[in-house]
């Protein structure tokens, strides 16, 4: 029998809708080709007639969506010659930077909030070499900091402002269509700082043929070196984003200084893709919304236990939010939904654990008091 070729990562795959030359040294971890899972559960006991996926970005070399931007940006750096990379984090960023840093054999330096980091993630970064500076202050404090370093600094930018970055993420898009065959009809996201809803967009518009619609301001230093092929499928899919009540700036209309919220991930005030995430809403017909932290904790435990994916706290956001919205009508039955979880359960733990009340007992080691411990349960 054949063998299908082995799976190198998103920029050998797509390299005909990425701006990478023909000799370009790909730095890759094998990112990409997540699973698209359809639940089974949530659906039913929701009593509507709704197909729900979760595109599984946690099952990325470094356990989040980051993984399919950095592929981009870290490859176009060193094509460039730069010999050290900086981000701004509130964790995955961070570990992805670090991880393909590695990589590629460069330095990789990382601003992250003081004692606002999830543990997973910073572990992550520390591990892979990084050099990890604590400011006091928050993740927009970190961003603007980087910002203008670039000025000072021999080092190329890997945030989302970095328009490689977006580049990576919309392969997202690509790999949806592919497996179902089509756009879905919404398209459900975690919004922090925007980069992600921005990039899946922009996937949509090209598989859809209308890549020259695209957010032109969202990719301007690549859009005229991508190379649109034919159109895949005919439909875009209305763009719809999440955010924490504590950190909400989309539904404020206006930048929140002092963003809180238990889904670190999304605790971002200052979004560095504003103008361009507004216009993926308005453009795909869809709209913004928020979560309680309670919402958001409850549809990370019910998915979980329900269907057996365990994502972080700011990726249920998505589900938790399309929920809501199906309940209500707003998303009508006859749909067909992606939730993007943007990344593993693994990289918060501690949340995790608090969660789980009195799941951990503790009981003589004996068999009559195992049998009686589960026939209890039972």
């Amino acid at each position: 029998m054949p063998f299908r070729p082995r799976y190198t990562g998103l920029i050998a795959k797509y390299k005909d809708r990425l701006p990478i030359n023909d000799d370009t040294r790909l730095i890759s971890l094998g990112e990409g080709n997540t699973p698209l899972i359809r639940l089974n559960n949530i659906p039913r006991d929701l009593g509507k007639d709704v197909d729900i996926y979760v595109k599984y970005e946690g099952l990325n070399p470094t356990g989040s969506f980051k993984d399919r931007g950095m592929t981009m940006a870290v490859t176009k750096a060193v094509d460039e010659g730069s010999k050290a990379i900086i981000c701004a984090s509130t964790g995955n960023t961070s570990a992805s930077a670090a991880a393909y840093a590695a990589r590629a054999g460069i330095k990789a330096f990382v601003l992250i909030p003081d004692g606002k980091i999830a543990m997973g993630k910073l572990a992550q970064a520390i591990m892979h070499g990084a050099e990890v500076i604590q400011i006091a202050g928050n993740f927009d404090d970190g961003m603007r900091i980087v910002k203008e370093i670039a000025d000072h600094a021999p080092v190329t930018i890997v945030n989302s402002v970095n328009p490689y970055r977006l580049q990576g993420q919309k392969t997202a898009a690509f790999e949806i269509v592919e497996e179902l065959e089509r756009a879905p009809d919404y398209h459900c996201l975690p919004v922090g700082n925007a980069g992600n809803i921005t990039a899946h967009w922009i996937g949509y518009c090209e598989y859809s043929g209308r890549g020259d619609e695209c957010l032109t301001e969202a990719c301007a230093l690549c859009h005229g070196h991508c190379r649109y092929a034919s159109a895949v499928v005919g439909n875009r899919p209305v763009m719809v984003g999440y955010q924490a009540h504590g950190a909400n700036p989309f539904i404020r209309g206006e930048m929140v200084d002092d963003p809180d919220t238990v889904a670190t991930a999304i605790r971002i005030g200052h979004p560095q893709s504003w103008k361009q995430a507004w216009a993926a809403s308005k453009e795909s017909g869809g709209w913004f919304d928020e979560c309680s932290d309670q919402e958001i904790l409850q549809a990370q435990l019910l998915l979980a236990s329900r269907e057996g994916v365990f994502c972080e706290p700011a990726s249920a956001t998505s589900l938790a939010g399309a929920m809501r919205d199906i309940r209500s009508g707003r998303i009508p039955e006859g749909s067909t939904v992606v939730c993007t979880l943007t990344g593993h359960g693994l990289k918060d733990p501690d949340v995790a654990i608090r969660q789980a009340g009195d799941a951990i007992s503790t009981i003589p080691a004996t068999l009559d008091a195992v049998k009686k411990a589960i026939l209890d349960k039972l």
